[in-house]
């Protein structure tokens, strides 16, 4: 039996996957912080990026800059894991056999796992895990499948190496958003295709999941972080004249049968919804249990903003890794 349970705008945000359609969900809407109103307000006050212009270097030096975790007993250190260049975030208490490889953001041609190391502090602490931080390679210079192949390959270093050198990992996992958010999907059906041992589960955050810009959302959404103008230029560098339709960089046309357990976060306002459902769906068609949510007010990546709702999601996704662990065989 498929076990999808898509929670669309409303309260309940830790239930249990089973099947379900959206008319047998809570009817109570979520309410919106105080807090998220005012960030949105702000946000709003300046165009999102990429509104009137597409500047590469500005957004890589952005996406770049090294954010230290604000509790400083978190552990951090780095790694290479083989070519790949990688961080460890271990927050006090978490079980350094159980690791989560988190695949950062940046539209396939920036960022660093340097400006994630709060939130990958957070989900270390919610979750009880150590988490991976990769620099994978980006666009233009490596274009696809360049970043994909060195997912796969930090998570087959991962399960073999921990943050106290070379142990086996207990129980795995892959998250990532946007751009992660897509390399997630991505590397769950490399990682199957390639006969490799696949995660207990994967944990898309607002992911990109198709190149051939079918999504309504992209149409229909004014983002107040970024600019749907922004993504063909996103796969002109990434995919050059690849086939947009190939599974591993628009992984809505997946075949998604043999994989784990997916949990789906995006926000209400943000270009990429509905290619988080459009994916959830497809996931869910195939056999997959899907527990997909869209978040009232919410923006991009809204697990990163410090808001309270972020660490509601967080905690969110530290209940779910837990489910798909006691699951796993």
């Amino acid at each position: 039996m498929k076990q999808c349970l898509f929670l669309l705008l409303v309260a309940l945000p830790a239930c249990e996957p089973r099947t379900a359609k959206e008319a047998d969900c809570p009817k109570e809407p979520r309410k919106v912080s105080p807090e998220a109103l005012a960030y949105l307000e702000n946000r709003r006050k300046t165009p999102p990026f990429g509104d009137s212009s597409f500047d590469l270097d500005s957004l890589r030096r952005g996406m770049k800059s090294r954010n230290e975790p604000k509790d400083k007993s978190v552990k951090l250190k780095t790694v290479d894991a083989g070519a790949i260049p990688c961080e460890w975030v271990v927050a006090p208490g978490a079980d350094p056999a159980v690791r989560l490889l988190y695949i950062h953001g940046g539209g396939f041609v920036s960022g660093s796992g340097a400006h994630y190391l709060p939130m990958a502090a957070q989900i270390s602490a919610a979750a009880k895990c150590a988490v991976l931080l990769p620099d994978y390679r980006l666009a233009p210079e490596h274009p696809f499948p360049a970043g994909l192949n060195d997912c796969v390959d930090a998570y087959l270093w991962m399960l073999k190496n921990g943050p106290d050198g070379k142990a086996a990992a207990t129980t795995a996992f892959v998250a990532g958003d946007s751009a992660g958010g897509g390399l997630t999907l991505s590397t769950l059906l490399a990682l199957r295709d390639r006969k490799h041992p696949r995660p207990a589960a994967g944990i898309p955050l607002s992911p990109v999941t198709d190149f051939t810009f079918a999504s309504d959302s992209l149409k229909t959404i004014v983002d107040p972080i970024i600019s749907a103008k922004t993504m063909p230029e996103f796969r002109k560098l990434y995919l050059g004249d690849k086939d947009p339709r190939d599974p591993l960089a628009s992984p809505v046309f997946g075949d998604y049968r043999g994989l784990p357990p997916l949990l789906f976060l995006t926000g209400e306002l943000e270009m990429l919804r509905d290619d988080s459902a459009r994916a959830a769906r497809k996931a869910c068609a195939d056999g997959v249990p899907v527990t997909l949510e869209i978040w009232p007010g919410m923006v991009h990546v809204f697990p990163s903003r410090d808001l309270p709702e972020s660490r509601e999601a967080i905690e969110l996704m530290a209940v779910f890794m837990a489910k798909a662990a006691a699951r796993k065989p």
